[in-house]
């Protein structure tokens, strides 16, 4: 019986000083990022043997941390987006104030306004090209920031990748220690330290991208993107790569098409050399690479369309005629009429038809030749609609031949009575309700005295001071107009054209400035649904100032809700963590009162042990 006393009293002695050991390892590490609490489970050992040690347990709820992986991915993606669309929204500047983008338009129109109330004053026609060319500069400057803040992406997208390939290499190297810690209580403690650094390093990679894990019988894990992609598998780890670009411009945009593509994307090797790119599966879709991505591809992308769009509307407001089709009806179905005399490359024809899923437009793009064969309808004013070409080389006479060929069976062209390129467009088929389009009048910077009040105010530097026409000839001259328009040298040397549209204009007629001045502030243009003012799928028609007014206000509007929406997931982030570790965390109370009865317990052993030692020496003395 004294033996049997010993023994049990000595195994408690140790299960005790093992459990005092795991409580002061909690409180010792109750600020430790990423460590969870743990307990130790004796075990009854057979006979009358007392306990064991047992294993060392972490006090984990999955569920918990499952939530937490979640909401850390989710606050990660919004804090970017948030950061952005502030940084963008000071790009614009104060709403109202002379440096931000309505306050440069409005000075403009203002300085319009009062060279037509007195055309004969040299200081009022030179105010007005100062504050014009303040105008595209502020343009200018804004489209470029919209690019330094791609380029940052694309330097912070290559920083998180290599972060988040990194952590997968550690996460499967884990994998393989993990597996191979068992045994003793020791081992036992060095596993639960693994498995705290392993999941420590999952949720530290939820912040670059949404994961998710699954957990092996040896105690192992897989690790998959929410969309199903593994990126580690045990002791293997899927490398992640992304080809950064130095320098992003305009016309740098993800496609996938590699030789089309002008920025990084990111790529997956598989342990087997399966390669995956990310951003063409669309297989991360939370977390700061998420973030990055979007933001680079879409929401930028689409901010320098809007800085491009009102660019375009800038020059052409001033340049261009518009022109609407009449109604005409003849043998092949009804129709329209409608004169192209002067139609340059760009000057799209919209025809409005009637079909039986509903409205649609057809947009007809004039070319010289040297224009993509299929232009891409995000490019014109409708992303919706049909596009086609037609090759405008051979002059008025060909305008009617090329337009049928362009629309093919079903339409009727020919020419029209009125200018050189009136043509008239039947419909046998679907109902033609309507054509317009927008005639460039210059043929020339030099031309600023076609007769009309029309005037190249605005050149596009890029394509050695031409008028804007919208063309698509060696490709789109609207991408990355913002960046390019300037104040037309011409007219700069010479200020008298801001008054005089031909010769012998009188000095005091105010006809050209006051045009100039209705065509920016009262007379609306279509603006491209792919700018994202006025809605996804319709085009929005405003004048120029009322544009740049709504392009503000956009991305005021933005900037505030990814705001509203980053506060709200930073408090589920909160409250995830708080969850988190109130069922993993240390309580220092708890543990200290653990550690008092632990104490107790130990003194009891150690009074059962002594009193057994006593027992033994008498027994030895008789």
């Amino acid at each position: 019986m004294t033996f049997n006393a010993l023994s049990t009293a000595t195994a408690g002695l140790q299960v005790t000083q093992a459990q005092v050991g795991i409580v002061s390892q909690n409180i010792a590490n109750a600020g430790t990022a990423g460590y969870v609490r743990r307990t130790l489970t004796p075990i009854t050992q057979s006979g009358n043997a007392g306990v064991a040690t047992g294993t060392v347990d972490r006090v984990l709820d999955a569920a918990a941390q499952k939530q937490l992986r979640l909401e850390t991915s989710g606050a990660a993606y919004t804090d970017l987006v948030a950061g952005i669309a502030k940084q963008l929204d000071a790009l614009y500047g104060t709403p109202g104030s002379d440096a931000a983008l309505d306050g440069a338009v409005n000075a403009f129109t203002r300085s319009l306004q009062t060279l037509a109330a007195n055309p004969t004053s040299a200081p009022n026609r030179t105010a007005a090209l100062s504050d014009a060319s303040r105008l595209t500069n502020r343009i200018a400057g804004i489209a470029q920031g919209v690019q330094d803040l791609r380029g940052g992406l694309e330097a912070q997208l290559a920083s998180d990748v290599s972060a988040a390939n990194t952590l997968l290499t550690e996460i499967a190297a884990l994998n393989v220690k993990i597996v191979g810690a068992t045994g003793s209580v020791g081992s036992a403690a060095t596993g639960a330290e693994l498995l705290d650094q392993r999941d420590q390093r999952i949720t530290q990679l939820a912040q670059y991208m949404d994961v998710q894990t699954t957990a092996a019988n040896d105690g192992s894990v897989s690790v998959l993107t929410s969309s199903g992609v593994t990126l580690v598998d045990r002791g293997s780890a899927t490398q992640l790569s992304f080809d950064a670009r130095s320098q992003l411009g305009p016309s740098a945009v993800y496609s996938t098409d590699p030789a089309a593509r002008g920025v990084g994307t990111v790529t997956a090797t598989t342990p087997a050399g399966t390669r995956i790119d990310l951003i063409a599966d669309q297989a991360i879709r939370s977390g700061s690479i998420a973030a990055g991505i979007g933001l680079r591809d879409d929401t930028l992308v689409q901010a320098q369309r809007q800085l491009d769009d009102l660019a375009a509307g800038l020059a052409r407001a001033v340049s261009d005629r518009s022109v609407t089709g009449i109604a005409a009806s003849g043998a092949g179905g009804s129709g329209v009429d409608i004169d192209l005399t002067g139609l340059q490359p760009g000057n799209a024809v919209t025809l409005r038809v009637q079909t039986a899923a509903g409205p649609r437009n057809v947009i007809l793009v004039p070319t010289t030749g040297n224009a993509p064969a299929a232009i891409d309808p995000a490019l014109t004013d409708d992303p919706t609609a049909l596009v086609a070409t037609f090759d405008i080389s051979g002059g008025p006479s060909t305008f009617a031949g090329r337009i049928g060929a362009a629309l093919g069976p079903g339409f009727t062209v020919s020419a029209a009575a009125g200018g050189a390129g009136a043509v008239r467009i039947l419909s046998g088929g679907v109902a033609l309700t309507g054509a317009s389009a927008s005639i460039t009048v210059p043929t020339s910077a030099a031309d600023t005295r076609s007769g009309g009040t029309q005037l190249p105010l605005f050149v596009d530097s890029g394509y050695g001071n031409s008028v804007h026409t919208g063309s698509f000839e060696g490709g789109s001259h609207l991408t990355g107009l913002a960046q390019r328009l300037v104040v037309n040298p011409k007219i700069s040397a010479d200020t008298s054209a801001l008054v005089s549209y031909q010769d012998g204009t009188p000095s005091g007629d105010a006809t050209r400035p006051q045009a100039l001045y209705e065509a920016l502030t009262g007379a609306k243009r279509t603006f491209s649904a792919a700018s994202g003012i006025g809605g996804v799928s319709a085009p929005f028609s405003s004048s120029v100032q009322s544009f740049a007014q709504a392009i503000i206000d956009a991305q005021g509007a933005a900037a505030a809700q990814a705001q509203q929406l980053d506060e709200g997931q930073q408090i589920a982030l909160s409250t995830a963590q708080s969850r988190f570790a109130e069922q993993s965390g240390v309580k220092i109370d708890e543990e200290m009162s653990k550690l008092i009865q632990l104490q107790s317990a130990y003194s009891a052993n150690a009074r059962v042990l002594t009193a057994a030692k006593e027992m033994l020496d008498t027994l030895m003395r008789i």
